[in-house]
């Protein structure tokens, strides 16, 4: 049941936050009454009347656009001052995702997450568990010359991520393991000793690293995800190939959660039999 406030105390929380909102964006009474298009004295009589009546809501409108405020928020409806735009702006945002291994934007989001659970699903085998061999085959195609210095960049970088307290979760659809193994789809024309490296590999780290970091594979016929990284409670990315859809608000962040927990809940191949896993396919491509 919703409980009616007190004009009076709506009243006088109006006069506390528009005095706050004046020290804050640093206006006078008489600059926000020429804004308004009201009399000083009106503005005066706003902030230190003593009743229990409020101003009608063109007033308190103008007043909240002129202070870059929101109005339900002078009125007590809400503990949030931001406009409804600003609250936007702040909760989701587009950012440019470079084709390269040095990603200034997801170092800063890992950095800020340091110490957080970390889920992920990559577009491809993630770039952290890769060999150095299979980074300049995926790569030099897009850098060039430039993939020596990248891979170096990146290497700095990932072992900074590895070697932070932070948990890794990675999903990966069943069909991206088996293609790479296989030197199919995305990874044909992989030379096998290339592929051979990334298995030892993979097994190696992800044996090395249990239970700090543990990766599952489900099945994409049953469950679909895209791209997606959840950094702890703070943040959750899209990514949508040219750019990441980040979101920062509450709601999205414990949806996309909840839906990367679902992932690993109903994984065909479990972390702890993911080497064994590996190990058969990889023996089933030398037949």
């Amino acid at each position: 049941m919703i409980q009616k406030s007190d004009k009076r105390d709506r009243a006088t929380l109006f006069r506390t936050r528009l005095n706050e909102a004046l020290r804050l964006r640093g206006t006078s009474q008489s600059a926000l009454a020429r804004t308004v298009g009201v009399d000083r004295s009106t503005i005066s009589q706003l902030l230190k009347g003593t009743g229990a009546r409020l101003p009608n809501a063109q007033v308190v409108g103008e007043c909240a656009r002129a202070l870059g405020i929101s109005a339900d928020w002078l009125l007590g409806l809400t503990d949030r001052p931001e406009t409804a735009a600003d609250i936007l702006a702040n909760t989701l945002s587009l950012t440019e995702a470079p084709r390269a291994l040095v990603d200034e934007q997801i170092f800063a989001w890992h950095r800020e997450a340091a110490g957080y659970k970390i889920r992920h699903v990559p577009a491809g085998l993630p770039d952290m568990l890769k060999t150095r061999e299979l980074l300049e085959w995926e790569y030099t195609p897009h850098l060039g010359r430039s993939t020596e210095q990248a891979i170096g960049a990146s290497e700095d970088r990932l072992d900074w991520m590895r070697g932070t307290r932070s948990d890794y979760e990675i999903a990966l659809p069943l069909f991206e393991m088996h293609s790479f193994i296989a030197g199919e789809g995305y990874y044909h024309g992989l030379p096998r000793d290339i592929r051979q490296g990334q298995v030892d590999y993979l097994l190696e780290i992800t044996e090395q690293l249990y239970p700090r970091l543990r990766l599952y594979l489900f099945d994409a016929r049953r469950l679909y995800s895209a791209p997606i990284t959840v950094f702890g409670p703070l943040l959750a990315v899209l990514y949508l190939g040219r750019n990441y859809l980040a979101f920062r608000d509450t709601e999205r962040v414990a949806a996309l959660t909840l839906h990367f927990d679902a992932l690993v809940r109903e994984a065909a191949i479990g972390a702890r039999d993911l080497p064994a896993h590996i190990r058969k396919c990889w023996a089933e491509t030398a037949d």
